[in-house]
């Protein structure tokens, strides 16, 4: 006798287990990805990959002022959190392509 709904749910498992090997490959991808944000008219350049790791900081030594060191010290801030802030929106824009919006808790 065959149960009303096992086809959908064999069909569903299938999506899943897709999604989970899409996912795992995408992963791997956005290690290799970065973004770039530069801070004070370029004189603070931050890289971060998809892993929303720092990868590269470089600074202008035009901006290295030792009597000024809290400027310097936003500058760094303000291009890191904005490069963060891109690249967890990278990874959040490509797992939406793989998961259609579903929003799974957890998930990245």
């Amino acid at each position: 006798m065959k149960m009303p709904g096992m086809g959908n749910m064999s069909g569903m498992m299938k999506q899943v287990q897709k999604m989970q090997k899409d996912m795992a490959k995408l992963q791997g991808e956005l290690e290799q990805k970065e973004v770039e944000i530069t801070a004070g008219g370029g004189a603070v350049k931050v890289v971060a990959n998809g892993k929303k790791e720092l990868v590269a900081i470089e600074i202008d030594k035009d901006v290295v002022d030792p009597d000024d060191v809290e400027m310097l010290q936003d500058l760094v801030l303000a291009a890191t959190n904005e490069a963060l802030r891109k690249a967890e929106k990278m990874v959040s824009d490509e797992m939406q392509k793989i998961t259609g919006g579903m929003n799974i808790p957890g998930l990245f």
